[in-house]
């Protein structure tokens, strides 16, 4: 089995190294306020129109996160085993070699996670930011490009500062969704009726068919759990942080949602949230009258923030172990002497993000590798599996609580997701294989590159 710990040699004793500096309470931050980002407040409505019963609707949302938490069990045994930067690339290497690890560090740094900051960036200026200020087409390519600027100065200077952000981030729209819910529930006049009405349909294919495609929605409502592993390098004690921190913020995210669907089915029933494309603004009209619209827009922006903050604190550190493997530019690789950071990877994902939000066309880039991602989520949580029949004699600080059951269920839901993609949105898989495809010669590049003798 090969380490991807750096080994004591005269450059690497002489070189500044990640330092470990995130604790318990800094990886729930960056789960929580990574994961809670827009999809609270728009998806709701798709998934009411899906299973129209409130019942299912909260079904869909249980089903869900209990699937992410069967998730977090079982890349909490990853993390706590290879407790090093880099989280799934690192676990897809291990278990299937260099060149899918690469593929899928690939695929994040090109449109994944800086599609994810940009979509998250030009949201905020265009979307959010102009319902308190009036703001022309040109200045909100500014101020998106300003934000990501900002963000990225902050990880810069050190993952103690951006993790500081992330957890006020993280306590500022955990405590205002909490709290736009008690004001829902002691203000607004709606009805416990609307838990209960009307019920679930007889069981058909067709129900569960909907179902399914509900619950893609709320898989994506979910999505941003993993990229805690991604900085596993710079967590204290990883082997009891890392799993109790994905342990606990997953609980909480769930916790969350169920509680801000509650309060959107005590206001309305279901088939008004169906039909509603910002029911957040609606329910909050109805309990405190105009200024609900500016208050969820304002939780909005916070939330949006904590998102885009979470992948510029955590992805940088797969390119940088990448960028060690010698799979991507040496630079990348390189410690910031001072802040102890992967600066010069935080710096490329920045720009690179900077360029697909100022691009018309980023958001269908966006959407083309979905497929993609859920497929390297399958085989991530396989690689549970497979590393224990590769490598038996690999510490396991911790193992997967249910295994194999949960990590199955896991593996089995992120392939329903995936293949649910594929044939319902071929024409865009195909696009995104296509744009993963790039990759390969990308990787061969790199790897003859390693094969060059030094001088």
């Amino acid at each position: 089995m090969r380490d991807n710990t750096l080994t004591p040699t005269k450059e690497n004793a002489a070189s500044p190294q990640l330092a470990r500096v995130l604790g318990f309470w800094d990886v729930i931050g960056i789960i929580v306020g990574g994961v809670i980002g827009s999809g609270i407040f728009i998806v709701p409505a798709a998934i009411a129109a899906a299973v129209e019963s409130p019942i299912l609707i909260l079904l869909v949302w249980v089903a869900g996160g209990l699937l992410c938490f069967f998730g977090a069990l079982t890349f909490a045994e990853l993390g706590a085993s290879y407790p090093q930067a880099g989280g799934l690339y690192i676990y897809l290497r291990e278990a299937y070699g260099p060149f899918v690890g690469f593929l899928f560090g690939w695929t994040l740094f090109l449109v994944v996670d800086t599609g994810s900051i940009a979509t998250l960036a030009v949201a905020f200026s265009s979307k959010y930011l102009p319902h308190f200020f009036a703001i022309s087409p040109l200045a909100q390519k500014l101020v998106a490009l300003a934000l990501i600027a900002f963000l990225a100065a902050v990880n810069y200077v050190g993952v103690r500062w951006g993790a500081l952000l992330q957890n006020l981030l993280t306590i500022i729209k955990f405590g205002a969704i909490l709290g736009v819910c008690i004001v829902v529930f002691l203000f607004a006049k709606g009805s416990v009726a609307h838990f209960v009405v009307p019920a679930p349909k007889p069981f058909s294919l067709d129900l569960f068919s909907k179902f399914g495609l509900a619950l893609i929605a709320v898989l994506w409502a979910y999505k941003g759990w993993e990229t805690t592993t991604y900085s596993s390098g710079e967590i204290k004690n990883p082997e009891r942080n890392l799993p109790a921190g994905l342990f606990a913020g997953a609980l909480l995210v769930i916790a969350l949602y169920l509680i801000t669907n509650l309060a959107y089915l005590y206001a309305f029933p279901a088939s008004s949230i169906a039909t509603s494309d910002r029911i957040a603004s609606e329910v909050m009209n109805m309990a405190v009258g105009p200024a609900g619209a500016s208050i969820i827009a304002f939780v909005i922006l916070f939330s949006i923030t904590g998102a885009a903050n979470q992948n510029l604190l955590c992805s940088p550190r797969v390119y940088f172990a990448m960028a060690r493997d010698g799979l991507f530019f040496k630079r990348i690789s390189d410690i910031h002497p001072k802040f102890l950071t992967p600066h010069h990877s935080i710096l490329a994902m920045a720009a690179w993000s900077g360029v697909l939000s100022s691009s018309a066309s980023f958001e269908d880039l966006f959407t083309y590798v979905v497929f993609g991602q859920w497929a390297f989520f399958v085989l991530a949580g396989a690689a549970v599996i497979v590393l224990r029949k590769k490598h038996p004699d690999l510490p396991r600080p911790y193992k997967t609580w249910g295994y194999p059951v949960t990590t199955c269920v896991f593996v089995l839901s992120a392939l329903f997701v995936s293949l649910s993609i594929l044939f319902t949105q071929t024409k865009n898989s195909i696009a995104g294989l296509a744009i993963m495809a790039l990759g390969v010669p990308a990787y061969f590049f790199w790897k003859r590159k390693q094969r060059r003798p030094s001088v």
